[in-house]
């Protein structure tokens, strides 16, 4: 248990095994216990660094709040508390754009990133036309159901649904336009990131009812050096469905992408 003042806040992070640096960020619907299936796993390979965004968890925001649009800076400042020089990072979700826009503005300092249920900034018209279509006429979902997981996970795992509820429950509220995009942004991050060639992986469940999972096969197909993984019978958040396959998939991906 730890607190880094970086950035005008005070930033609630954990370091967990030693070895080359992996960065774990969070989604919107979770905090740093999100990677609680992660963690003993990873640890025993990886110096792994899980932490909370400024308003999620125990980390707050400055009197004036900046939000979201300080995360980057953020993971800079922590990174440079922590003496890390370079990492990989493994981003969920929301922490996709704390990865990507941090990567783009420090790529020295990034060795590998894993995009899971984000495009990570690449995106295109048509991506931009299945997004418009998925809002207009969301999936159906059962009642019950987290709309961050497969439709049918809190039928078929109840204790580890309430637990996801449980850490969601911990954040302060967030107003329904925190995550909104910029007005009439339409810029694309897959240029930069085809011109740095930073070791990438896209992965997205199957059964995304949040992100329609075309939009990140699409991110992934903008930058060729880039990898691609549908996960059958998950939903948006496949590192808390499917931990054994997020695992050894992302473990994997890392081997073979990380220095020696």
């Amino acid at each position: 248990m730890a607190f880094a003042d970086v950035n005008g806040v005070s930033m609630y992070y954990e370091v967990h095994g030693e070895g080359t640096p992996v960065v774990f960020a969070h989604g919107s619907g979770g905090n740093h216990i999100s990677w609680w299936q992660q963690i003993p796993y990873f640890s025993e390979f990886y110096k792994c660094v899980i932490f909370d965004h400024r308003t999620f968890g125990r980390t707050p925001d400055e009197a004036v709040p900046k939000g979201r649009t300080a995360f980057a800076d953020d993971l800079e400042g922590l990174l440079d508390h922590l003496a890390i020089d370079k990492a990989a990072i493994v981003a969920h979700s929301m922490g996709g754009r704390t990865a990507a826009v941090f990567s783009l503005r420090n790529p020295k300092r990034v060795t590998a990133l894993v995009f899971s249920g984000t495009n990570g900034g690449s995106d295109n018209e048509e991506s931009r036309e299945v997004r418009k279509k998925h809002k207009a006429s969301p999936p159906f979902l059962p009642e019950g159901a987290i709309k961050a997981l497969s439709p049918d996970f809190s039928e078929r795992f109840p204790e580890k649904s309430l637990l996801y509820r449980q850490i969601m429950r911990m954040n302060p509220r967030h107003g329904p336009d925190f995550l909104a995009p910029r007005p009439n942004h339409n810029g694309s991050t897959d240029e930069r990131f085809s011109e740095l060639g930073i070791p990438t992986l896209f992965m997205v469940g199957q059964e995304d009812k949040l992100v329609h999972p075309k939009t990140i096969e699409i991110a992934s197909s903008l930058i060729p050096h880039s990898e691609f993984v549908m996960v059958e019978r998950s939903g948006h958040s496949i590192y808390y469905e499917q931990p054994e396959f997020f695992n050894e998939l992302v473990h994997g991906f890392l081997k073979t992408n990380l220095p020696e």
